[in-house]
């Protein structure tokens, strides 16, 4: 059967397209330009995760429905809208497309201006990996103050790609590690769990880190009050205001300071900077919301994150110098307005839920009964009239790992008239809204990565330059452990990265870096360096050879270190 093929380009991006399940993207055609002038002395991105045109929408008929406000603070200022495909990748063993996305891939590609698979940090899609550059890290290499902030863990995917390179989000302990040498002068929300042992209730392995970030000039603040005594004269803040993400807006209780308060604290701090700043603040939760299918509360954090945008908004008309540029990473949960064949939605019922379902989701666990069920949803709710049926439905669960809470929405929403496609992320196209100069380089239909090289050169940073200078000191490679604890490497993916070569016929591979060799036969796994017998234990793993890494060192002459917690090699 023959395979449909197609080529498209989209941005400067050649996509080829196999069938209808493969996507590859052919970066050798993307290339994130270095500025040579700047537009603007400041720079703020903003993203609402998981904020697709549905729930904007749906915050907007809020605003206009319950609180009688026309317009969105964000309305204004659209300009288009955004793709958000990654790149071909594998996940639990199984090759995807990348036309969906994850905030970890999408967050690569509007802060590097490149593709990435699902789950990579700031780093190629490669065997041994290289880093890309941010324009966080571009705009600090230069001199400018910069910033993070967020209503979720800040060693989240999305804050994370401007300031770490890991090869999987989940390594939020190297994350919050590399923050305290990546220079970041304001890291503001939850996450208190990734800087402190278990034995203090967190979840690091190794040490509590916060002394470490004291140490470093930063005052460490973990609630609203101290926030709030911070002075512009503290030009280090390090802001951890949860344990894991910062509460739902409907769960906040006075110690919590919200996305607008943040945000403008973290603008009194950066713009003391004489020589200007850049950040970026992310409106978190909405894609948490989004994927509990929880809609009363996901409109909650859509307007905080409108409300953080405001602030923005309003420091940026009164400098006169600040580029601004608004997207989400992707849509998530499938949003509907209206389900069921029925032309409404009962938008005058999406206030009456006192809390999130993240709130009730311990008690709705631990319900027995029908009766139980009723009763915590009549807590939380404007409903007195649920009917067995519906109760038992919460009590059976939906199926996922949502359990009941899923269950509970599900409930909720068919009351709502909202409908859901699933818990996970979609592939739709998301919106763009900027101000300032940086207006007319995301205008129209643009590739998420436009929106990178765009924040670069709205404030003359090189991109390309601090690329080079981090892929001069760090890899990322695929590794296994082997029996002895060793770091075995991808040996051809590794040799090629450092310059050498890699051959193989005959059942044997050679690995060669000027007059070095190292002979492998794969029959046996045997190895030889130089011709002699070597006791460098090769491994073949899914048709990859992998050798330790000690046998590179040797074979290249250079000093290469394994960073156990970042899971990298260092070059230098």
């Amino acid at each position: 059967m023959n395979r449909m093929f197609k080529r498209l380009v989209v941005s400067g991006l050649v996509l080829s397209i196999v069938g209808t399940t493969s996507l590859v993207i052919d970066q050798q055609q993307t290339t994130v330009h270095a500025a040579s002038k700047s537009t603007s002395k400041n720079l703020i991105v903003l993203i609402g995760d998981g904020m697709g045109p549905a729930q904007v929408a749906a915050t907007r008929y809020y605003q206009q429905y319950v609180k009688g406000q026309k317009h969105l603070n964000l309305d204004p200022y659209y300009v288009g809208q955004a793709t958000t495909y990654a790149d071909r990748g594998e996940e639990a063993g199984v090759i995807v497309s990348g036309i969906v996305t994850d905030s970890a891939s999408a967050g690569t590609a509007f802060a590097t201006g490149h593709k990435t698979y699902n789950a990579g940090i700031s780093v190629s899609n490669e065997d041994v990996s290289k880093p890309f550059a941010s324009v966080i890290e571009a705009a600090e290499h230069s001199g400018k103050a910069t910033g993070l902030v967020t209503t979720a863990r800040i060693t989240h995917a999305t804050p994370a790609v401007y300031a770490s390179h890991v090869r999987s989000r989940d390594n939020e302990s190297a994350i919050a590690s590399q923050y305290l040498t990546s220079g970041v002068d304001v890291l503001f929300g939850g996450g208190l769990n990734f800087f402190v042992t278990k034995d203090e209730k967190g979840k690091r392995t190794d040490k509590n880190i916060l002394p470490d970030f004291e140490a470093k000039g930063y005052k460490v603040v973990k609630n609203a009050k101290d926030l709030k005594a911070i002075s512009s004269k503290n030009s280090k803040v390090l802001g951890l205001f949860g344990s894991s993400h910062i509460d739902y807006v409907p769960d906040r209780t006075a110690d919590t300071p919200s996305l607008a308060t943040m945000t403008s604290k973290a603008i009194e701090i950066l713009s003391a900077d004489k020589n200007g700043f850049a950040m970026m603040i992310e409106g978190g939760r909405i894609d948490h919301a989004g994927h509990a299918n929880d809609l009363p509360t996901l409109v909650q954090e859509a307007l905080d994150f409108d409300a953080a945008f405001k602030v923005v908004l309003d420091f940026a008309k009164k400098d006169g110098n600040t580029s601004i540029v608004v997207t989400a990473d992707h849509e998530t949960g499938g949003l509907s307005l209206s389900r069921d064949d029925i032309y409404e939605v009962n938008i005058d019922l999406w206030n009456k839920q006192k809390h999130s379902s993240e709130n009730i989701a311990k008690a709705l666990a631990g319900a027995t009964t029908i009766a139980d069920i009723k009763t915590i949803v009549s807590g939380n709710t404007w409903i007195t009239d649920l009917s067995d049926e519906e109760a038992q439905v919460i009590l059976d669960g939906d199926g996922s790992s949502y359990k009941r809470e899923g269950a509970y929405n599900a409930v909720i929403s068919k009351r709502l008239l909202v409908g859901w496609s699933g818990h996970g992320h979609s592939a739709v196209d998301v919106g763009v809204w900027a101000y300032g100069p940086i207006a007319d380089k995301v205008k129209g239909q643009i590739d998420n990565t436009q929106i990178a090289i765009a924040s670069a050169t709205s404030i003359g940073v090189d991109l390309n330059k601090v690329t080079t200078d981090l892929q001069s000191k760090y890899l990322y490679p695929k590794f296994k452990m082997s029996e002895a604890k060793e770091v075995l490497v991808p040996a051809k993916s590794l040799i090629t990265a450092l310059g050498g070569t890699y051959t193989s016929s005959n059942g044997k591979a050679k690995l060669s870096f000027q007059k070095n060799t190292i002979e492998i036969d794969l029959s046996t796994n045997s190895t030889k360096w130089n011709g002699t017998a070597a006791s460098y234990k090769a491994e073949v793993d899914k048709e990859t050879l992998y050798l330790p890494l000690a046998a590179f060192t040797k074979l290249t002459g250079k000093k290469l270190q394994w960073d156990t917690l970042s899971e990298r090699i260092l070059l230098k």
